[in-house]
């Protein structure tokens, strides 16, 4: 959503980045390095890139080719700043939604800190006192994701992968925008990946000068099988998508509820819910992942009547083999920084 009455503020907005990346640049600000490699995934917008089915399905990639992957997050909306590893049976109030969903979905380990640099010392923490942490020439290979990290410049990362999608491509800064920094950031990346069926935008983005890898993403959208009207509802940046991918699927949406980004549901709200669906004659209730993850045990109350169903988002790399042999590659020919 643009705000152009905001317009007058974008400049001062800018004034902030550039001041902050000065700091960054003179060293006024930390910036540390962990021991094993950090793969970055990020946007330059405020949400909707499709980062976390992205690192689900890159942590997948690098732990089916025998890395020891974990996802490192500064967990969004947790009601603490301890540092923790998440644990797939907790909540989101313990670790926020995006962590807990990417734990459950890969199975892998994932921690959460307000700064993820803390979040990857007790990662390495974990390898060492496991007895696994061994040269780069042995089996075991750790690697850590940094899930939303293109901003995150306190840390030093191995590979910065940027998601940029057509509508950041042509939005503005913060307030009147929804871009954290300008295009320009983009240079900084080592891959951009933009949506497979937006070829113009990579006719683009080379005449815009860029001359790195660009990544084409394929995404689906697996809609469970419903018979009858349903009644959807989501708290994401971007709901039309959600709500466009379940008519695509063939579901009739007889009703649907848009809420805040990551918003907090109530009883209240499944109450409501299930009054909205049951008036418009729905069979049944759908939703996102990380909806049903932030529900946590308010989805028991949905009736077997209407019961609640999940589409999940999936995410592919087009030429797959081909990206994940740059990505070892890289990591490959990464140094392991000095124990900490």
């Amino acid at each position: 959503m643009k705000r152009p009455w905001l317009a007058p503020l974008v400049p001062l907005y800018a004034a902030g980045v550039a001041a902050r990346g000065l700091c960054l640049k003179l060293g006024l600000e930390p910036i540390r390095h962990l021991h094993w490699p950090v793969i970055s995934i990020g946007n330059l917008s405020t949400g909707g890139a499709g980062k976390t089915p992205f690192a689900i399905a890159l942590a997948r990639l690098l732990a089916a080719e025998g890395y020891s992957v974990d996802i490192l997050s500064r967990g969004y909306g947790r009601r603490n700043n301890d540092r923790a590893r998440v644990m797939v049976e907790g909540s989101v109030d313990e670790f926020g939604d995006e962590p807990l969903l990417i734990a459950r979905e890969t199975g892998l380990p994932v921690y959460v800190a307000p700064q993820r640099y803390d979040a990857g010392l007790l990662a390495e923490s974990e390898l060492d006192a496991s007895g696994q942490h061994i040269s780069r020439e042995g089996q075991f290979s750790p690697v850590h994701i940094l899930d939303d990290g293109f901003q995150h410049r306190q840390l030093v990362r191995d590979v910065d992968i940027l998601l940029l999608n057509r509508r950041d491509w042509q939005d503005t800064l913060l307030p009147a925008g929804n871009l954290r920094e300008g295009l320009h950031a983009a240079r900084r990346a080592n891959v951009i990946a933009i949506p497979a069926d937006d070829p113009e935008l990579e006719r683009e983005l080379r005449g815009w000068g860029w001359k790195g890898l660009v990544w084409r993403l394929h995404r689906s959208m697996e809609v469970p099988t419903i018979e009858g009207r349903v009644a959807a509802f989501c708290g994401i940046a971007h709901p039309e998508q959600f709500f466009n991918g379940l008519e695509h699927a063939g579901l009739q949406l007889s009703a649907r509820k848009t809420f805040g980004d990551h918003h907090r549901f109530t009883a209240q709200d499944v109450q409501m819910l299930i009054s909205m669906a049951s008036s418009a004659g729905a069979t049944s209730l759908i939703t996102t992942e990380k909806d049903a993850v932030r529900l946590g045990s308010l989805a028991s109350p949905f009736p077997a009547t209407l019961p609640l169903k999940t589409a999940r988002l999936r995410i592919e790399i087009e030429n797959q083999t081909d990206a994940l042999a740059w990505l070892v590659s890289r990591l490959s020919s990464c140094p392991a920084s000095p124990p900490l």
